[in-house]
């Protein structure tokens, strides 16, 4: 073997390919990350984006089908046959009132661009490639339903990236994602004259605040990393009728799952006794699906972290995060997956903001996004060349 055929010189090879085909297609995917920054569409309302990212994709030889799994902004873009299949997730729903202050636009730029750049490859690195459209992870939990359905049918590994303010380390090794619960709780009182009679009224608007009252004195109890959230969804019509029906929205949040489902024990507890002391009944509703914990795979976080640092970012070994939740999360728990965390430089505010928004759609951005592109397809590569790794993913294959 010639040095010019070692392993090492291959990779190389491989990486400066990738390189030069993410800037080949570069404004294509620059002009998509920023429309979609600019239109920002709700859980399972992202038709033009959705619209958009199959478009580019088909564009480049990639076999489109859209409305996958029953969702119409859902899509599945597939690209060559190989045994081992890769899946990248793409995001790009928006939150309500304050767009795209979770950088969706990003993850979706960052996906496409390295489906983009792996499509060349796929017949030397001997994998089917697919980039799935994602709606509704905000709220709604698209992977979730897209993973029942089958649309992660025979993927050995799963990938995406995410945005997240300045100072978090690249490397996601050990780092997680909280299970997320959410659910309505409906109180039914009786209606009553607020003046002339009420003490003929069941006063459902009491409940809903002895509710609220409890969960918050809950807090002192609970560990520090369970997190609970509530607001009133519906709470009376008129100050002279006594509320016969309020609507509690909320949620709970742990790192794993016995832990969560003590925790939502707890937190529906509060409601009962809300409801036993008011003499109101009490129904739960699910609201979405359980977004399960995130699981990093130590293989394919490494390939990333060699990527990241090679572009000179930080790669020291996190804590971990101190809340937030994926869906991306269930996808990890029967699919070997990464899901790192994207430090953009100079953003000082944190997600779900509108300065994050704002920070969201700047040059640092983008160049970073193009790097974790880069990072994204490496890892890929890097998996489906280690022989070890490649069996292994193979043989993860997904089946319901």
């Amino acid at each position: 073997m010639t040095s010019a055929d070692s392993p090492r010189s291959n990779e190389t090879t491989v990486h400066q390919r990738i390189s030069t085909s993410i800037s080949e297609r570069r404004n294509d995917v620059l002009e998509l990350a920023q429309d979609i920054h600019a239109h920002p569409e709700l859980a399972f309302e992202e038709h033009r984006a959705a619209a958009s990212i199959a478009e580019l994709l088909s564009s480049a030889g990639f076999d489109v089908e859209r409305g996958t799994s029953d969702l119409p902004t859902a899509f599945s873009a597939s690209i060559g046959s190989g045994d081992l299949t890769v899946a990248l997730c793409v995001e790009y729903d928006a939150l309500p009132g304050i767009g795209h202050a979770c950088g969706h636009n990003l993850i979706a730029g960052a996906s496409v661009a390295a489906a983009l750049a792996l499509a060349p490859l796929v017949g030397e690195l001997g994998i089917t490639l697919k980039a799935i459209g994602t709606p509704a992870e905000e709220h709604g939990g698209g992977k979730a339903l897209m993973l029942a359905r089958g649309a992660f049918d025979g993927v050995g590994l799963a990938l995406m990236v995410h945005p997240v303010q300045d100072g978090t380390s690249y490397n996601p090794a050990g780092t997680s994602a909280q299970a997320v619960g959410r659910y309505r709780a409906i109180f039914t009182g009786k209606a009553s004259h607020a003046a002339a009679a009420p003490h003929l009224g069941i006063n459902a608007g009491d409940a809903a605040t002895l509710a609220q009252v409890a969960m918050g004195l809950l807090r002192q109890q609970i560990p520090t990393d369970h997190r609970i959230a509530s607001f009133i969804a519906e709470g009376g019509v008129a100050t002279n009728i006594i509320p016969e029906r309020t609507v509690v929205e909320f949620e709970c949040r742990a790192f794993t799952l016995p832990q969560y489902e003590s925790l939502l024990v707890r937190v529906r507890n509060c409601f009962a006794g809300a409801a036993l002391a008011t003499g109101t009944t009490l129904e739960f509703e699910e609201t979405e699906p359980l977004y399960e914990p995130l699981l990093q795979d130590d293989a394919l976080a490494a390939h990333w972290s060699a990527a990241m640092e090679s572009f000179g970012k930080d790669i020291t070994p996190s804590a971990g995060l101190a809340g937030g939740s994926t869906d991306m999360g269930n996808i990890s728990q029967v699919i070997p997956s990464l899901h790192p965390w994207l430090s953009i430089p100079g953003a000082d505010a944190s997600i779900h903001s509108h300065a994050f928004t704002a920070l969201a759609n700047t040059e640092q951005a983008y160049e970073v996004m193009f790097e974790a592109a880069q990072a994204l397809a490496r890892t890929v590569a890097g998996a489906a060349t280690n022989p070890q790794q490649r069996e292994r993913f193979r043989a993860a294959a997904y089946r319901r």
